[in-house]
């Protein structure tokens, strides 16, 4: 049987990467969904389906464990396996962070959300479209947009922020508000790890072309 090239091999573990890409945003505006409308029962359903997503970071680590043992990569090759076992794990805890923000839908119940949600989702946006971008980024080898995307994370922090002054004053305001108010900080929290997720696929795209591992959005505290 005639080996396939390592090219190829790649090639699919990339449209695998893609795949599961697609399932964390899915995961994340599902969550984000049911945020919006108390859904609890959509909230369960998000938590049941984060092992999905689980299991795909599994099956792509045992085909990069396979290709290892199998093809013999050289340095440089290597180099690429190990990039996309660094991208699923960061795809897979950003899956945690939309099950984490599930679980809280749970938890809120149907009780009445204390403020409109304009902050939170608005994060969301953001961070999905960070997302795709540097999957994108990631699959071209496009140094400079995983830079540019870098750097958008600012914005998300200074969201998350305003989101966290403002819950504050709430509970400080009426001590009855804690309970619901730290639900919505524990979600604009999931939110802003996710982006900075994001960041670290944009350094590992960074080191596959440039073969430098550095810190690219340093946090400003």
């Amino acid at each position: 049987m005639i080996r396939k090239s390592f090219a190829e091999h790649i090639k699919e573990l990339e449209k695998e990467v893609t795949v599961m890409g697609e399932m964390v945003v899915a995961a994340i505006n599902r969550s984000i969904e049911a945020l919006k409308a108390r859904n609890v029962a959509e909230g369960k359903q998000i938590i049941n389906d984060d092992a999905l997503i689980n299991k795909k970071r599994w099956d792509i680590e045992e085909k990069c464990i396979n290709l290892i043992a199998t093809q013999q990569p050289v340095a440089s090759d290597l180099r690429e396996i190990v990039a996309v076992l660094c991208v699923v794990t960061e795809l897979e805890r950003m899956g945690d962070y939309a099950e984490g923000i599930g679980k809280i839908v749970v938890m809120l119940g149907t009780e009445p959300l204390v403020k409109p949600l304009v902050d939170i989702p608005q994060m969301a946006d953001i961070g999905v479209n960070m997302l795709k971008r540097s999957i994108d980024a990631f699959l071209r080898r496009d140094a400079e947009a995983a830079k540019a995307i870098c750097a958008e994370d600012d914005e998300v922090d200074l969201l998350h922020e305003q989101v966290y002054r403002e819950l504050l004053s709430y509970m400080i305001e009426d001590p009855k508000t804690i309970t619901r108010a730290t639900y919505l900080i524990w979600a604009a929290h999931n939110l802003e790890r996710i982006a900075d997720r994001v960041t670290n696929i944009c350094e590992r795209t960074i080191f596959l072309v440039t073969g430098t591992m550095t810190e690219v959005n340093v946090s400003r505290y």
